[in-house]
């Protein structure tokens, strides 16, 4: 099996000939290839090199082509902060309280010079794999995370605890969600295999479990099924310890979750079972960025041995790796993921 194959069998139920290995690795990927972070986000051909001389060097099986996680944020107007070392990020709000809501103007994702990079990247990596390396696009954010960026975070979190907000809250809501659909129709028409989003701030260490399902997973399961309108699959990712939401996730529709390592995987995988893949769940700092390789190998095999039951499994760190992995490391998770389950 190529990278794509091995990738479609364990998203379809079907028994790879080993997990598959999808690298949430972009910031990795860059500084291995010598282009700095202000560079990567303006220039799609540097991102698709990246990813190709990633894939050349440790030969996993698919690619998450990733920018920042500002991007959308940005073209709603909200103050974004553009180191030449790191990815973007937001640093203020566009939004002073829920009664500007109204005065949003409607906006063209498709018109921003940012999202036409990840677009174009996304082109070029399809054109230069062939289809045999699996391609999920990301699309940035999932609707409650870019309107806690709206909003800002901490005003948004507070606005949520009162009733009387309700109404506003769900028409910003509303509007992040016209914004985020768009980005996943455009990603789908420059050839991604797969479609996903973070929705990080709709996690338990934000919010609790029934405001995660009144705003944020209805918002989600939009999401997933207007990526299934477009013929494709799609992960959610949301960070922390997300016990307490699993099943609620799994109601989205998602095809995949993409976990990270706090989540405890045992759990997670009663959770999913038959209904979506996990994707995860290596811890990237503890393990990944400073483990031992042996330290790697010894908790790939404990998650390979959790899953090897199982036929929908993604191997992958929990969140972004950190650029100053070593690559020994990485090295280190494929080999084992190479030797296949454990009989």
């Amino acid at each position: 099996m190529n990278g794509s194959e091995r990738m479609r069998a364990a998203l379809d139920g079907q028994r790879p000939d080993g997990p598959p290995v999808m690298l949430h690795n972009f910031m990795m990927a860059a500084v291995e290839a010598g282009v700095p972070m202000g560079v990567y986000r303006r220039d799609p051909a540097a991102i698709a090199r990246c990813f190709v001389e990633s894939v050349e060097r440790y030969g996993y099986d698919g690619v998450l082509v990733d920018v920042d996680t500002a991007t959308l944020a940005g073209v709603l107007g909200v103050p974004v902060h553009e180191p030449e070392d790191e990815p973007a990020v937001c640093h203020g709000a566009r939004i002073g309280s829920l009664d500007e809501v109204g005065g949003l103007e409607p906006v063209e994702v498709g018109r921003s010079e940012r999202v036409q990079v990840w677009l174009e990247a996304v082109r070029l990596l399809r054109a230069a794999f062939g289809g045999t390396v699996y391609i999920r696009g990301n699309c940035d954010q999932c609707p409650f995370a870019l309107a806690s960026q709206v909003r800002g975070a901490a005003y948004w979190m507070m606005d949520l605890m009162d009733p009387g907000n309700e109404e506003r809250a769900h028409e910003l809501l509303e509007y992040c969600t016209g914004v985020t659909l768009q980005f996943l129709e455009l990603m789908a028409g420059a050839g991604a295999d797969m479609l996903s989003n973070g929705d990080s701030a709709a996690g338990p260490s934000m919010i609790s479990p029934r405001l995660y399902r009144k705003f944020a997973q209805p918002y989600e399961a939009r999401v997933v099924a207007a990526a299934h309108r477009s013929g494709l699959p799609y992960t959610l990712h949301i960070c922390g310890k997300t016990e307490p939401i699993l099943s609620a996730m799994v109601e989205t529709g998602a095809d995949a979750l993409e976990l990270d390592s706090l989540t405890d995987a045992g759990r997670a995988r009663d959770a999913l079972a038959g209904r979506a893949a996990f994707i995860g769940n290596l811890d990237p700092t503890a393990v990944l960025a400073l483990g031992t390789p042996g330290e790697v190998e010894a908790q790939t095999r404990r998650l390979m041995k959790v899953f090897a039951g199982e036929r929908r499994f993604v191997l992958n760190a929990g969140c972004a790796i950190a650029p100053n992995t070593p690559a020994a490391n990485i090295e280190a998770m494929i080999r084992v993921a190479r030797e296949g389950y454990e009989e």
